[in-house]
């Protein structure tokens, strides 16, 4: 079994894959998002911690789910488009995923297996929120309506470890 998100690659929004190693000695907020979500405007806070912490070792990875409710543009391309339109996401953002179930991708399936929350292992809406050290380990897995101005000082920790 894995021990880092190291070991796992993604699939680019519009194609190729990207091997998270790529992402080594950099703190990661790993999320999975939709665009039509009660949680949708954490985008913009999302977007906020990128601008503020990007310079000392910070990226924000999203993963555009649709398994709850579909609230999730079908077209790759619309989801881009709306979370620059309208939030102005300059973080990466990654092809659909599911995060849940027999077909979950292998990161969430690693990611959630690392740390369970409150109500076990399985994810139970959008906007949930996995912080990942330097050493591409997962330290704390956040709640989908933990704002995320309330993981700054967690990730203030991180960054200056």
């Amino acid at each position: 079994m894995a021990e880092t998100v190291y070991a796992f690659s993604a699939t680019k929004a519009l194609g190729g894959t990207q091997p998270l190693r790529d992402y080594e000695g950099r703190v990661l907020l790993i999320v999975n998002t939709a665009s039509q979500c009660g949680f949708t405007p954490q985008f913009e806070g999302l977007q906020q911690l990128f601008d503020e912490f990007k310079g000392e070792g910070l990226t924000v990875l999203g993963f555009p789910c649709d398994q709850f409710m579909n609230q999730e543009f079908g077209d790759i391309q619309e989801t881009l488009d709306f979370c620059q339109v309208n939030y102005g996401v300059t973080f990466p953002m990654f092809a659909k995923v599911d995060v849940k179930g027999p077909d979950a991708d292998p990161l969430f399936q690693f990611l959630t297996a690392q740390k369970k929350g409150i109500l076990g292992g399985a994810i139970k809406w959008n906007f949930t929120k996995f912080l990942i050290g330097r050493d591409g380990c997962p330290v704390e897995r956040y709640a989908p309506q933990t704002k995320p101005e309330k993981i700054r000082e967690d990730i203030i920790k991180l960054i200056r470890e």
